[in-house]
C-alpha cells in the first residue's frame, strides 16, 4: 500500500463531533462485547437493589464509583485487545497474549473490588432487613 492510498485522519472540527464519536465508541463496545453487556446488566441490578436499601450519600458514591470503574476497565480491555489484534494480525505472539491477559486481569481485579465494596455496603443493610 502506498502512502497516497491511506485515508487521512482529520481532527474534530467541532466540539459536538467529539461527543458524537465518544458515544459511537460506547455503543460499539456495548454491541460487540458480551462482557460489557453483562457488567452493565449486573450494575443495573445492583443499582435497582440499592434503591430499596436507603443508602447514605457516601455509600451511593462508592457503589456508583465501583460500577463505573468496572465499565471503564472493560472499555480499556477492549481497546487493548483491538490494538494488540491490529498489531499482531493473525499471528500468535507471546507478548500479545500477555498484554491481553493482563488487560483481562485488570477487569477481573476491578470486578473483585466492586464485589468487596458491595459486600461492605449492602450485606450489613440486608442483614438488618432479614434479621
Amino acid at each position: 500500500m502506498d502512502l497516497k492510498d491511506k485515508k487521512e485522519v482529520v481532527k474534530n472540527s467541532r466540539f459536538s463531533d467529539s461527543f458524537k464519536y465518544a458515544f459511537k465508541g460506547v455503543l460499539t463496545v456495548f454491541q460487540e462485547e458480551r462482557n460489557m453487556r453483562c457488567h452493565i446488566m449486573i450494575g443495573s441490578i445492583v443499582l435497582l437493589f440499592c434503591v430499596f436499601l436507603n443508602l447514605a450519600v457516601n455509600e451511593w458514591l462508592w457503589v456508583i464509583f465501583s460500577i463505573f470503574l468496572v465499565i471503564i476497565m472493560e472499555v480499556w480491555n477492549t481497546v487493548i485487545e483491538n490494538v494488540v489484534d491490529l498489531a499482531a494480525g493473525e499471528q500468535y505472539h507471546s507478548l500479545a497474549k500477555k498484554a491481553k491477559d493482563m488487560a483481562a486481569a485488570a477487569v477481573l481485579m476491578t470486578a473483585g473490588f466492586s464485589v468487596v465494596v458491595a459486600a461492605i455496603i449492602i450485606l450489613p443493610k440486608l442483614w438488618q432487613i432479614l434479621f
